[in-house]
């Protein structure tokens, strides 16, 4: 029982760092263009979960005698997760980022929650059961988001879709990644790899689109150093070992509450008030979230 307890704090603190990453990108914006912010965040994680790597990965402690370079370097099913990992983190990323210079913190956190029902309607169309109450999550989140993001004039802000087609990617990611743990590659390793990925595909729009400056990156140093160092490598490691100790059920209902802590976030750092419609749509969106990860056998069968 003490380590399921573990476990359980560990995840819920991965999903208040991630609901506060939200404000950190949001802030960012002052300072530096989209594309500088992603590249940078991934350059900080990707030497954050160094030390980290050889400290957990299962794989480094194997080979514990064979050198630093053959405990850190990445297996082949490793290697290729990483890569299709990188790809498709580094477009979500991106669209998040741009998203949220045209949209609330709080509201790009309830909307980017919407990939925990988006994943197993993904797995359907791989052939994948998909439980009955899901279709009823569906619905009930479609009607959140559109009093959360649908103006009067029947038309969705441009971050709030940009935030949405995020969620896609996102829903993606999580299946490629369930995809290649289960060939078993090395989490943190494939980590590592799709960082270094997303690094160079994004760090690519950097130099093509935007003009970083030392004197904006140093300013935007905090919400940088945030969002790269304990948003990406403090909480995937909380993620990895707080999951170790709890079920997949229980650990993606804990972190489903990201969507809440980012709402919290901005209301208490960036002063972000939403109106009452908003608030009703967070609540439908964050009701469906749960029920999808709820195990509810009476109603799924």
């Amino acid at each position: 029982m003490g380590n399921q307890i573990k476990g359980n704090v560990m995840l819920l603190l991965t999903a208040m760092i991630w609901g506060g990453g939200f404000v950190a990108q949001s802030a960012g914006m002052a300072y530096i263009g989209p594309f500088t912010f992603c590249a940078t965040r991934y350059l900080l994680a990707m030497l954050a979960l160094v030390p980290v790597i050889f400290m957990f990965s299962v794989q480094a402690r194997q080979v514990s005698a064979d050198g630093l370079w053959n405990r850190f370097a990445p297996d082949w099913v490793t290697m290729r997760g990483g890569l299709y990992c990188g790809l498709i983190l580094g477009v979500a990323d991106v669209l998040q980022q741009v998203g949220i210079c045209y949209t609330t913190a709080g509201k790009a956190g309830f909307i980017t929650a919407l990939y925990i029902i988006m994943v197993p309607l993904m797995g359907r169309v791989i052939g994948q059961r998909i439980p009955k109450i899901l279709v009823f999550c569906v619905l009930l989140a479609i009607v959140g988001f559109y009093f959360l993001c649908v103006q009067e004039t029947f038309t969705i802000a441009y971050g709030d879709f940009l935030i949405l087609c995020c969620a896609v990617f996102f829903s993606l990611h999580i299946l490629v990644i369930d995809h290649f743990m289960k060939k078993k590659a090395d989490g943190l390793k494939l980590s590592w790899m799709q960082f270094a990925v997303a690094f160079v595909v994004v760090g690519l729009l950097t130099v093509s689109f935007e003009e970083p400056r030392v004197e904006s990156l140093w300013s935007a140093r905090y919400p940088l150093l945030f969002a790269g160092v304990i948003s990406s490598g403090l909480a995937y490691t909380l993620q990895i070992v707080g999951q170790k100790y709890t079920t997949p059920t229980l650990a993606t209902l804990l972190m489903s509450l990201e969507a809440v802590f980012a709402v919290l976030a901005g209301w208490l750092i960036l002063g972000e008030v939403m109106s009452q419609r908003e608030l009703w749509g967070c609540t439908l969106v964050f009701i469906a979230v749960l029920l999808a990860q709820l195990p509810l056998p009476a109603l799924k069968r």
